[in-house]
């Protein structure tokens, strides 16, 4: 086993109370609230144009968003449509193919899709035909590879997968999954309108180990109504003991009707306390680790033969808009509404409502309506806070080597802030490794924070979550 980055992540309360407050959840640095509409497609096809004449092209991540759900979850914080007309997945995916084959004929064919993601929305609102005649279309435009040489996932709703439909989503080449699962209480999941019984859950990840995906993740969530710290305990050890998945996303639930409408039908009442969501943090850790789970950050625990937390130890793991990646050479390409590609210097959203995605793609053009150019202190900030992210530290000598800066004159108006970090236990400091306590990385939003140039000098227009 690698013994290289340290793994250990230690509850601090004492540290949680004095800094847990709002800040980004950075899937990217510059943040989507900074995107601009200045930037569109030309300045998006010049950067495509720039890295295909690039030496060695980077390979492709595929990011493909599938917005619908059949009903809503109320907690929901996505970018999906809901709907049971299914006719609207049809005409959806007649669009989709055509930004396929636009953006296909944009890269390189040299270029392999190394990755491949499926998000939304619920993926497999889509019947397995749908799901393979996807695959296909992509297959014909870009260059996918075979057998399980790519990272091929996809996101799953158990009550929306037929028994065989795993099975055949396995043999069209997808080999990682996420199952949302939430809470196995029905109390609580009918409070959110998730009624998913511990059955239909069971058969998903059955046939799914049966099928031999060669990754199972479950997403948990705690914080919902009705919620205690014994019964969260109870859901975390029983999706443990009968699931066994190889990752599990924790996330917090974060209560934001302002920003996601869905979030109105939830009782406020009915929420645990604040001081009860710290206490189902804390059991959800000690659950976790006690089972042989590594923290692998930001709400993420994994086995540690996981290949994320194998990247982890070995200085390699990457972020991006999905979360944690093995796959940080990529250049990422988001396909259908609201997604966001990362190519080359610059981020480039799609278009977030069906009617302007269709026009935009009946006029012939792409659907990219707003980006960013990162600047260089974006590109150093970024690294900066990608490798806090993932690595829980940072190397003094290796940045100011990469980017050509010394570090104390560049960081001088932070390094008051990392001075206090470090006499307050969320850091280490030897002079040259900036290092992350096991009690401060439950922190990591509040530490990548301090080097966030937007925070201090952009105008926000966003209220963020609570760090914890």
């Amino acid at each position: 086993m690698s013994q290289g980055i340290s793994q250990a992540v230690r509850f601090d309360r004492e540290l949680i109370e004095k800094y847990n407050r709002a800040g980004p959840r950075y899937t990217s640095y510059p943040t989507a609230p900074h995107f601009t509409e200045a930037f569109g497609p030309e300045r998006f096809l010049q950067e495509v144009e720039f890295t295909n004449r690039q030496a060695n092209p980077r390979p492709l991540s595929l990011y493909v968003h599938i917005p619908f759900c059949d009903t809503v979850c109320h907690y929901c914080a996505c970018n999906r449509i809901v709907t049971p007309d299914r006719r609207k997945a049809v005409t959806y995916l007649d669009y989709l193919f055509r930004e396929v084959e636009r953006m296909g004929a944009l890269f390189d064919r040299s270029r392999p899709v190394v990755q491949m993601h499926f998000g939304g929305g619920t993926p497999t609102y889509l019947d397995a035909g749908q799901l393979e005649r996807c695959l296909e279309v992509i297959g014909r435009h870009f260059t996918l590879l075979s057998g399980d040489a790519g990272e091929y996932g996809i996101e799953v709703d158990p009550r929306e997968v037929p028994p065989g439909t795993l099975t055949a989503v396995r043999r069209m080449g997808f080999n990682r999954l996420s199952i949302g699962v939430q809470d196995l209480d029905p109390r609580v999941q009918k409070a959110v309108n998730r009624i998913q019984p511990l059955e239909v859950t069971q058969a998903a990840v059955d046939e799914a180990k049966a099928a031999g995906f060669l990754s199972l993740n479950l997403d948990l969530i705690y914080g919902l109504p009705f919620q205690t710290e014994a019964s969260f305990r109870h859901t975390v050890e029983e999706v443990v003991k009968r699931f066994d998945p190889d990752r599990l996303a924790v996330f917090n639930y974060a209560h934001l009707p302002q920003y996601f409408p869905p979030q109105r039908r939830i009782n406020t009442q009915e929420l645990p306390s604040a001081e009860e969501k710290l206490r189902m943090m804390e059991t959800t850790i000690n659950v976790l680790l006690a089972a042989g789970y590594v923290y692998v950050g930001m709400d993420h625990f994994a086995k540690p033969g996981d290949e994320l937390a194998v990247a982890q130890r070995d200085g390699v793991l990457h972020r991006n808009f999905q979360g944690y990646t093995t796959h940080g050479e990529c250049d990422l390409i988001a396909l259908g509404i609201t997604g966001i590609s990362q190519i080359g210097e610059i981020y480039a959203q799609n278009l977030k409502e069906l009617e302007p995605y269709y026009q935009r793609l009946d006029e012939g053009g792409i659907p990219v309506f707003r980006g960013l150019v990162l600047s260089r202190d974006d590109l150093v900030r970024r690294h900066v806070i990608m490798r806090l992210m993932c690595d829980f530290q940072l190397d003094r000598h290796s940045l100011e080597h990469q980017f050509g800066i010394d570090f104390a004159g560049y960081f001088s108006a932070e390094e008051q802030e990392i001075a206090r970090m470090v006499q307050e236990g969320l850091l280490e400091d030897d002079g040259r490794i900036l290092r992350v306590t096991p009690g401060g990385r439950l922190l990591i939003r509040n530490v990548c924070m301090a080097f966030d140039w937007y925070l201090r000098h952009a105008e926000q227009k966003k209220s963020f979550s609570r760090t914890i």
